[in-house]
Order: C-alpha cells, then sequence, then structure tokens
C-alpha cells in the first residue's frame, strides 16, 4: 500500500504528468459545456401557432390555434406559450397573423383594449369628421388611410355665377368603413363597400366646413379629390381660397354655431335627395 501511495505522489510530482492531466481536464469541461451549450440551443419547446391566417380585429377562437415544437433558441420577445392564454382574445388592429406565425404579445389584445385606429394620432385641437361617401366618391376604393385629399368647393355666387376651386388641402384619410362600421382596407380576404371616409381638421376649418353646407341655397357642393402632390412634414392642413373662405363667412356672420348643421348628416341628406331625384 505504502508502495502505491508513493508511486501516486511520484506520479503526480512528474511535471510533464501533471501538464497532461490539466490539459484532459480542460478538454472534458469544454466538451460538457459545448455539449449543454448545444443541447439548452436545440432544446424544442410547445408553442401555439395560428392555423390560418388571422385578419385584424378577428376573435380567437381555438380551431384557429395549433400546437408546434420548435427549437428554444428560435424565440425572440415576448411570446404567448399556451392556447388558453389566446383564446377569447383578439388580433391586433395594425396587424395581420400570418398562417403559421406564433402568437408574439403585441399581436393579441383583449376585446376592451382594441383601439379604433382610426382616433389614434389625431393631432390636439382636431377635430375628427365622418363624411358619408361610396365607391364612386372615393375614386373607387383609391381613398385608403394614410391617403391625402383635397376638398373642392362649388357655389353660386349673389350673381348666379358658378364659384369653384380647391378649398381645404392636405387633409390625410384617417380611416374607410363600411355601413356596419367596419374597417374597409383592414381585411384583405372580403371585399368591402365604402361608406364612410374619417378625416380630422383643425376645429376652426371643421367650423368653416360647417358654414359651407349652411349655404343650401347657393347650391353648395362638397368635392372630396385625391391628393396627388408629395408632401412633406410642413404641408399641413389649411384653407387653399381665401375668397371662397371671405364669401362663407360674410355668409354666415351672425349665424349661431348650434344652427350650423352637422356635416355627416347634411352631406348624407345631400346624397339622398340627389339619388331620389335621379
Amino acid at each position: 500500500m505504502n508502495n502505491f501511495v508513493a508511486s501516486i505522489k511520484k506520479f503526480l510530482s512528474n511535471k510533464n504528468t501533471v501538464t497532461i492531466l490539466g490539459v484532459v481536464l480542460c478538454l472534458v469541461v469544454l466538451y460538457i459545456g459545448y455539449n449543454y451549450r448545444i443541447n439548452s440551443q436545440v432544446e424544442l419547446i410547445s408553442i401555439p401557432y395560428a392555423k390560418e391566417t388571422i385578419q385584424p380585429r378577428t376573435y380567437i377562437t381555438e380551431d384557429m390555434i395549433g400546437l408546434m415544437n420548435v427549437p428554444k433558441a428560435f424565440l425572440n420577445g415576448k411570446y404567448y406559450s399556451t392556447v388558453n392564454g389566446i383564446v377569447g382574445k383578439y388580433s391586433n388592429y395594425n396587424t395581420i397573423i400570418s398562417k403559421g406565425s406564433i402568437f408574439y404579445a403585441d399581436l393579441v389584445v383583449d376585446g376592451d383594449d382594441l383601439p379604433d385606429s382610426a382616433f389614434m394620432n389625431v393631432p390636439e385641437g382636431y377635430t375628427v369628421i365622418i363624411y358619408p361617401v361610396n365607391i364612386y366618391t372615393t375614386y373607387a376604393n383609391s381613398m385608403a388611410p394614410g391617403s391625402f385629399i383635397n376638398i373642392y368647393y362649388k357655389s353660386l355666387n349673389d350673381n348666379g355665377e358658378v364659384m369653384f376651386g380647391k378649398f381645404i388641402s392636405n387633409i390625410e384619410v384617417l380611416d374607410v368603413k363600411d355601413s356596419s362600421g367596419r374597417h374597409v382596407f383592414e381585411n384583405s380576404e372580403e371585399s368591402r363597400t365604402p361608406a364612410y371616409l374619417l378625416f380630422a381638421v383643425p376645429e376652426e376649418t371643421h367650423l368653416l366646413l360647417r358654414k359651407a353646407l349652411y349655404l343650401s341655397n347657393y347650391d353648395v357642393e362638397l368635392m372630396l379629390i385625391p391628393n396627388t402632390k408629395t408632401l412633406t412634414k410642413e404641408d399641413t392642413v389649411h384653407v387653399s381660397s381665401t375668397q371662397i373662405e371671405e364669401f362663407i363667412n360674410s355668409k354666415t356672420a351672425f349665424v349661431e354655431v348650434s344652427d350650423l348643421p352637422q356635416i355627416s348628416d347634411q352631406v348624407a341628406e345631400e346624397k339622398e335627395t340627389t339619388n331620389t331625384n335621379n
């Protein structure tokens, strides 16, 4: 026994032996660490995924969801890990969940938290206008959210002559909705007919439009025309014709705001009258 212990001590006291043992130990540690890293990277976990393309504002049911195994390393950000955490929620207003996609946290919201995208970026001091339209007045659906329009004015003056010109410029379209209030452009798989155009203008411009529609005895007509000009941040909503503005204000100087028609009601009434006469 003493000879064995002495042999071990002699073996360990050899510098070459210690070096070899150190190298072997390092290789073992590297091997174990490498395998641990590899295994952790390729570890498969089961997560929910969309079995079909889910359009914005869609109520998510269990039959829309499947489960698949994916390497954990492939996943980034916050995502739903269980089917129960998704069922009963809605796809967000600004996204389409593609078939095969996993359910990231920002793609799914509770119904109470589902905002109306039309009102998300309205500047302070602006008034949202709901303007009745149809497939023809939107130039065959060419007025989409994010595009810009101009409002043209047409009426008779005191001499019975026609006044016509660009009235309000650089108005951004906030949304287009159908008669049921659904967003026309949010669903790529369903054809929807435009019924209302939503846009926002400064409050003084909103009142000016209401004053214009008050002058029904002058055969006032407002026309929405697509703006084809390239705009910059400096191109804000503004009145384009001082002449038209002064004419309207001169005819409504003593009219109370409470007597001015609501734009949506007046335009809808005029369109109904036009359709009846035709």
